[in-house]
């Protein structure tokens, strides 16, 4: 009998833990599907047309938002606004006095800071003040330029929660109305229907709104503070061409030369 027990002792102890484990499982998977259901149930569905049509509405704006933020994030990088290659590489034509060069290589450049170059150098004929006025009006344009597509989010962030509050001003209008309806002692349930709509719809106009304004608040500070390095860069670029005496430095003349038309052979064109 022993011998017995003992042959079966672990096969039963390894049955009953393995449905240990089962039971265990299948009670975690009820829990997980049941907290799902109850929060699809609070926060994604309403019996009211309205109220529903609110909540997908904030949900779109939330996918956009977060979209549109991450988007941008993207493309308002350093090396994209003011490429360290550009800089050297205008630097270097500038010091062996490449004129021609530089003017060309500027015009193939489209990040803020090869704007900057193109608007100074090809102010250069007029002279250094010309080039430095032209280089700050091409700044304020490009900075307002990088700034109009971060204003959206601050346009989502202060439109959703007044869509919030309008979700919660129609659920209690349609709370109290029940309330009304059912002379003053409705069910409780349909009463709680109607301020559950009131709050859904605020709870989603602020998850709209707080990542949309904080995105925003992010964004404009990077890239105001690029745009003033990249202005920065660009003004040390050209400060070589800044007279010094009374008369245009050699480098300012000859830049004013390079980025004159160059004059055709005689019978070119007829």
């Amino acid at each position: 009998m022993r011998r017995l027990f003992r042959s079966i002792r672990y096969p039963a102890i390894t049955m009953m833990s393995l449905l240990t484990l089962t039971a265990t499982l299948h009670a975690q998977d009820t829990t997980a599907s049941e907290a799902s259901s109850t929060f699809a149930a609070m926060f994604l569905s309403s019996d009211d047309v309205i109220g529903l049509a609110i909540i997908w509405l904030l949900l779109a704006m939330s996918t956009v938002s977060l979209a549109w933020s991450l988007w941008l994030l993207l493309n308002t990088k350093r090396a994209m606004l003011i490429p360290t290659q550009t800089q050297e590489q205008v630097s270097m034509m500038l010091a062996e006095k490449q004129y021609r060069q530089a003017i060309d290589f500027a015009q193939t450049d489209h990040s803020y800071l090869g704007h900057l170059i193109r608007a100074a150098l090809g102010e250069a004929s007029c002279g250094y003040a010309a080039m430095q006025n032209a280089l700050e009006e091409t700044a304020d344009v490009q900075t307002s330029r990088l700034l109009r597509p971060v204003e959206y989010l601050n346009v989502l962030g202060n439109i959703a929660p007044m869509i919030g509050l309008f979700g919660t001003v129609y659920g209690m209008i349609v709370a109290f109305q029940k309330l009304v309806a059912a002379g003053g002692k409705p069910n409780p349930a349909e009463l709680a229907d109607g301020i559950s709509t009131a709050l859904v719809t605020t709870f989603w106009g602020l998850v709209v709104a707080i990542p949309a304004l904080a995105a925003y608040a992010v964004l404009r500070n990077r890239i105001e503070a690029l745009t003033s390095e990249g202005l920065l860069a660009a003004d040390e670029l050209i400060r070589p061409f800044k007279p010094v005496m009374k008369s245009a430095a050699p480098a300012t003349q000859a830049m004013q030369n390079a980025a004159r038309p160059q004059p055709r052979p005689h019978g070119e064109g007829s």
